[in-house]
């Protein structure tokens, strides 16, 4: 017989994750180039997404949580997607300062499925096995809770399951570790992917299911 879930107690648990997690990788940039920069901020991005996933099961908003949910796998998408896979052109085109132009000139910079498909030419293969595992798990339900289809009106109404909430509190601390490894890429020290790995298996109850 399974254990009831312990949402709350899963939420401080995750909580102090981030706190490890956040400590191990506040590290220098390996370089100062335009590249390495831009997946850093997408990765950062990813990283503050999963705080306010956090605080919105919290606060018992979960399908807002979702929506956020959702910008997490892009902005860690992207930024795996900047480091090994964007052109020149496409890191100029995000870095270029925010006008009119700019915007418009972004408009056709890759979307999820076409990073993926790049990722799968030039990515790291865990990286992208991660990627993937998420996207087909978690997309067809996460698109419906960002444009209001059947998932978020069904459960509207009927109500949310703890074992929900606790699968999505899972799945972001999962891309946090995926952006853990990102940030640890990013500064050069590789050798701390391994720490941040240890880190998910002390925390397995709060991480997804083992690829």
């Amino acid at each position: 017989m399974n254990s009831p879930i312990d949402l709350p107690q899963a939420l401080n648990e995750s909580d102090a994750i981030a706190g490890e997690l956040l400590s191990l990788i506040d590290l220098p940039l390996c370089n100062d180039s335009t590249r390495v920069a831009v997946a850093d901020i997408a990765c950062s991005l990813a990283l503050e997404h999963w705080h306010a996933v956090r605080l919105l099961i919290r606060s018992g908003l979960l399908p807002s949580a979702l929506v956020v949910h959702r910008s997490q796998f892009e902005a860690i998408l992207r930024s795996v997607w900047l480091t090994y896979a964007a052109t020149d052109s496409d890191v100029s085109k995000l870095t270029a300062n925010l006008d009119l132009d700019s915007e418009q000139a972004a408009k056709n910079i890759s979307q999820a499925q076409h990073m993926m498909e790049a990722l799968a030419k030039s990515g790291p293969e865990e990286a992208y096995a991660a990627l993937a595992r998420f996207k087909d798990n978690s997309w067809k339900a996460l698109n419906s809770y960002a444009h209001a289809g059947i998932h978020p009106l069904r459960r509207h109404a009927e109500g949310y399951p703890a074992v929900l909430a606790h699968s999505v509190l899972c799945n972001a601390n999962g891309l946090a570790m995926l952006s853990g490894m990102q940030a640890v890429v990013l500064s050069g020290a590789q050798s701390l992917q391994r720490e941040v790995l240890n880190l998910g298996v002390r925390h397995s109850s709060c991480m997804p299911p083992p690829l």
